[in-house]
């Protein structure tokens, strides 16, 4: 790779990920929007999903994805981790 960094990658954050903690195991997309601030209402979690949000790195569009502990949701600059307050510790 001629005159690039081999360690970091166009598709790579820089910026750091806001943790959001919700109280059960899952959430839906829709909610973590509102939770999290990224949206004010339903109603622009659905125009945020038609613009433009990537679970995990993947683009999705549904307003009812189950996200899980650890997930993270991009918005154009902004990121966010889900973080489950009852979940299994990771080894």
């Amino acid at each position: 790779m001629r005159g690039r960094n081999p360690r970091l990658r166009q598709y790579q954050r820089v910026e750091p990920i806001e943790e959001v903690p919700i109280s059960g195991r899952t959430i839906r997309l829709g909610q973590l929007l509102k939770l999290s601030g990224l949206a004010e209402s339903g109603g622009a979690s659905k125009l945020l999903l038609e613009q433009g949000v990537r679970v995990n790195g993947a683009p999705e569009t549904r307003r009812g994805r189950q996200l899980h502990d650890g997930d993270v949701v991009e918005l154009g600059a902004s990121a966010v981790r889900v973080v489950a307050a009852d979940a299994v510790p990771r080894p």
